[in-house]
């Protein structure tokens, strides 16, 4: 069914037996976060808060909490977006298959955005300070709203057509922002608004922005999908809902006409405050740095309006199920875009950009016998320059086979590393792009990547077994062993000690061609996401890699068994942490008579 507003939601998932209405009063500072963190680790329904302390808004979250949850919300349209993704990539297949692709069609160009002089969203106006204050992390900067649709235009070529929908966090209080008057603007790089607001500053003109919040699930899917650039996001939201996306202006203000709350402002050339820190989806808090401060004309609301959100931390959480989506929809266009690419899985345990894991082709040289990596590292560079997934930092990529699947990350080491040469199949790239919310690099956005390949030939036999070192040892899985050593320094330091330990087990680690140096080598070992998580989330590849008799021939970086240094950093952002006496409060709404009784 079409959905036009956040009630209709809510009102459908009900019938169906998919939301708890919590009725106990709930504090916006961390409970609101902490009852979402714990439905959502139980596989629990989407959350109504009736009673949120210090508002007159309810507020839902965990609206995407399950994939069958989100995959209902988008069922209308589904099955036809797919069809039109394969129509574009085999145009052929129209013609075996006429209704089905004209009825496709037909959808598809109805769903243009619709001009109105109607909008709900504008029953009433507010100030920020009477909206749901929701602060998901203790050392979170203050307020932010997280499932914020930041829709702004293209100065050069007004109107929605070149219009840009993206969810950039939004921080409503705290820092140096004046209330009600200020909020800040965090997007981070590879962003449309990017675009639009240096062509403004060029021209020096103000940004004119609007900040909507709730509607159709639809327009929170299409604000995160990756489109090629210059499709409309509000068209895809449309196709997606099945009903036209609704708006208009005033005063030159883009109205998103039935979104739940909006807020309207603009952003000034060059003109920046602090942002953060703020709990973020890596597992880590994101750091306080200066971001765009949009000044803030109005703020409105539709009548009976509800406030989404959801909370981001160490994954999987709510915001995996988007990327689960995406795949799904766009595998097998991506699998056409880049030649010989057979799989890719951008590892959620890892934080979605640390970690690529990939499967492709080798068809360069079928005349010779198979030597090194020649198409894999094509493809790779390829990979490495298209969209998001440019900003990885790790990229293993082996040749393709039916005897592994991309998406079983343990299995798929266990087979990279059985026929993984660190003599030959390492390569590096330095002072590069990383993800800004990644703060294993030198900088903001600044880091480095490697890509590790690896042919079909088995030529390594991993081991289970070890007990050849004095300090503490655990093995991870097959071929991969994690090892305790004193907290990290300094790089200088760092350099000395693995060089001394590479020294000290360079006979000792017989089927072990990847070691990983920690804080906790049983936390590390206890579990394969928690290897995944810390191992490339916590290191810099051009800083971080070490090798056992490791040497360089010809600007070629070799060795005979890898050694990450993944210790956190003093440069490192600090781990995300919910306080025992927030989660005890959570944990009484659990009980007998307790909203959660069941779910938690």
């Amino acid at each position: 069914m079409p959905y036009k507003s956040t009630h209709d939601v809510i009102h459908d998932l009900e019938q169906k037996g998919e939301l708890v209405r919590i009725k106990e009063e709930v504090n916006p500072y961390l409970e609101a976060a902490a009852v979402h963190l714990e439905v959502f680790k139980n596989n629990g329904p989407a959350i109504l808060f009736e009673n949120l302390k210090g508002t007159k808004f309810p507020a839902v979250s965990n609206l995407f909490g399950t994939l069958e949850r989100s995959q209902y919300l988008l069922r209308d349209s589904w099955s036809d977006f797919a069809n039109l993704v394969h129509l574009k990539d085999n145009p052929g297949s129209g013609f075996k298959h006429p209704f089905k692709t004209l009825k496709t069609l037909y959808k598809a160009s109805k769903a243009l955005p619709l001009k109105t002089n109607h909008h709900p969203v504008m029953w009433q106006e507010c100030k920020i300070s009477d909206l749901p204050q929701i602060q998901c992390w203790p050392n979170d900067g203050g307020a932010f709203i997280t499932l914020p649709l930041v829709y702004s235009e293209d100065v050069e070529q007004p109107g929605v057509m070149h219009g840009n929908l993206g969810m950039y966090r939004i921080q409503l209080s705290g820092n140096e922002y004046v209330q009600n008057k200020e909020v800040g603007l965090h997007y981070q790089i590879h962003r449309g608004i990017g675009v639009h607001q240096t062509k403004a500053n060029k021209l020096g003109q103000p940004l004119k922005v609007s900040i909507f919040v709730g509607g159709s699930p639809a327009n929170i899917f299409s604000a995160v999908m990756p489109l090629p650039e210059g499709m409309s996001e509000l068209t895809f939201a449309g196709f997606l809902n099945n009903r036209r996306f609704r708006y208009g202006y005033k005063n030159g203000y883009f109205i998103p006409s039935e979104a739940d709350f909006v807020i309207l402002g603009e952003i000034y050339p060059n003109e920046t405050k602090p942002e953060g820190p703020f709990g973020d989806h890596l597992g880590y808090y994101s750091l306080k740095h200066p971001f765009p401060v949009m000044r803030v004309k109005k703020v409105y609301h539709r009548k009976n309006a509800v406030w989404s959100f959801t909370v981001v931390g160490r994954p999987p959480q709510e915001d995996s199920q988007f990327g689960k989506l995406i795949h799904l929809l766009t595998k097998d266009v991506l699998l056409k875009e880049i030649p010989g690419l057979k799989a890719v899985n951008a590892v959620d345990a890892a934080g979605v950009h640390p970690l690529l894991l990939v499967l492709g082709s080798e068809r360069y040289t079928p005349y010779l016998e198979k030597q090194q990596p020649q198409e894999l590292l094509t493809i790779a560079n390829h990979i490495l320059g298209t969209g998001q997934m440019s900003l990885a930092k790790y990229l293993f990529i082996a040749e393709h086979s039916e005897q592994v699947n991309v998406d079983n990350e343990k299995e798929f080491f266990t087979y990279f590393l059985e026929r993984f040469n660190p003599q030959r199949d390492i390569h590096f790239q330095t002072n590069t792009t990383i993800d800004t919310l990644d703060y294993s690099g030198t900088g903001l956005n600044q880091g480095s990547k490697v890509v590790f390949a690896a042919i079909d030939k088995k030529i390594n036999q991993l081991s289970l077994e070890f007990s050849n070192l004095s300090t503490h040892a655990q093995v991870v899985s097959a071929g991969i062993l994690a090892v305790e050593l004193t907290p990290f320094t300094n790089y200088e330091n760092a350099k000395r000690e693995m060089h001394q330990f590479a020294m000290e087990i360079k006979d000792k680690i017989n089927g072990f061609p990847l070691i990983v140096v920690c804080d906790d080598a049983r936390f590390l070992a206890q579990d394969f996401d928690n290897f995944l998580w810390v191992t490339f989330t916590r290191s810099n590849p051009a800083y971080d890699i070490y090798g056992i008799n490791e040497s360089i021939e010809h600007k070629h970086w070799k060795c005979d068994a890898v050694i990450i240094d993944a210790r956190k950093k003093p440069h490192h952002a600090p781990e995300l942490s919910m306080p025992d006496e927030v989660m005890q409060k959570v944990y009484q709404l659990g009980e007998k008579g307790g909203s959660l009784h069941g779910i938690i």
